[in-house]
């Protein structure tokens, strides 16, 4: 696989949500790439929080608003003046969906509708990426991989709404888009893990808190078996897909982007991997809820597309990730400062670059 970072030199890149988890290590990538970057979204929403940590937002246009706010959207669309667009805007957690499933619909699918819209009706954009889940299929919890062309259909309201956000996207590529020649595709992410999550209702940032207060880790679920992969897996898939379809208005697909079977792993799996790497004491306590709300106990992707088409495929293994999470986590409840967690941000790019590039991967 060639570099196709170094395309993104100069290139002029819009990102909603980049304050979150994904989107702070996503401005780094960019940043060390030399992309000139626009990012539009509200303030952070954990604190803490990594893109704050880390600083994330420097040497980036910055801009705090509201995907649902279709004016100002546009406004900050109008003067980025965008070739590239990734959209990962989103409330992505399945029990927040429960709690407020209005909101959930409203951002995850009017958001969706509104960024759209900008790339219709500015019409300079060359590259869209919508960022969806691995939940937007119709999860019949069988034992093989899902493929793109199966069904969709979320059963909760957060995967629901992102499976309405794909329908979205491909009526807008249709009806508007592929005759204006922009390429337009998704990617259905898998669980995605690393260093600096402060996310509720998750593995890792559960297990980081449990070691940063002494306790055990609680698994309301352990059994329960997802795509796990590093943060950086998807990221680089996003930019190459993003990249592939520059120039190529016939690129634009829905894309599983997840590990192989070999990377799918129980709760109960990743929570006993942090505990015997963590070491100093760490325990795991499983703690089975009654009448919780409905959750998947069992999913993985296909990634053969992807593969074939684009050249990916999954590099670290989850020995790896796990290292590279418990060194950053180390760092920062050890009171690191802002510049020390950033290195080690761009240390880990800096390596999986190497064995990306250099098919060195674990």
């Amino acid at each position: 696989m060639n570099n196709f970072l170094d395309f993104y030199k100069g290139k002029r890149v819009f990102i909603t949500g980049h304050t979150g988890f994904k989107g702070a290590w996503l401005c780094r990538i960019l940043r060390c790439c030399g992309a000139e970057v626009t990012g539009y979204a509200k303030e952070p929403p954990t604190d803490p929080s990594l893109y704050d940590l880390i600083n994330a937002g420097e040497g980036i246009n910055s801009v705090t608003g509201d995907i649902r706010d279709y004016e100002k959207l546009l406004d900050t669309f109008r003067e980025a003046r965008p070739e590239i667009v990734i959209h990962m805007a989103a409330q992505p957690i399945v029990r927040e969906g429960y709690r407020n499933p209005r909101e959930t619909y409203e951002i995850n699918v009017m958001g969706t509708v509104n960024i759209l819209e900008c790339v219709r009706v500015t019409g300079r954009v060359k590259s869209f990426l919508n960022v969806t889940t691995d939940k937007v299929y119709k999860n019949h919890e069988r034992l093989w991989s899902y493929r793109e062309y199966e069904e969709l259909g979320g059963y909760d309201p957060y995967s629901n709404s992102k499976s309405c956000s794909e329908l979205v996207t491909g009526c807008y590529s249709r009806s508007f888009l592929m005759g204006g020649e922009i390429p337009v595709s998704t990617a259905r992410a898998g669980n995605v893990i690393g260093g600096g999550d402060f996310a509720a209702d998750r593995i890792i940032p559960d297990c980081v808190r449990a070691a940063q207060r002494g306790e055990d880790i609680i698994l309301r679920n352990p059994y329960s078996i997802r795509p796990y992969q590093h943060v950086l897996e998807p990221l680089m898939a996003y930019l190459l897909i993003a990249y592939e379809q520059y120039d190529d208005e016939f690129c634009g697909k829905s894309y599983n982007v997840g590990p192989d079977d070999s990377g799918c792993f129980s709760t109960g799996d990743i929570a006993d991997m942090f505990v015997k790497k963590w070491g100093r004491g760490l325990c795991r306590k499983d703690v089975i809820e009654k009448n919780a709300p409905h959750e998947a106990n069992f999913l993985k992707l296909d990634n053969s597309l992807i593969r074939s088409d684009l050249g990916w495929r999954p590099v670290w293994s989850m020995d790896k990730t796990m290292d590279k999470i418990i060194e950053w986590s180390r760092l920062y409840i050890d009171g690191a400062s802002a510049e020390v967690l950033r290195d080690c941000i761009d240390r880990q790019i800096e390596e999986y670059k190497r064995d990306i590039f250099d098919c060195k991967g674990e």
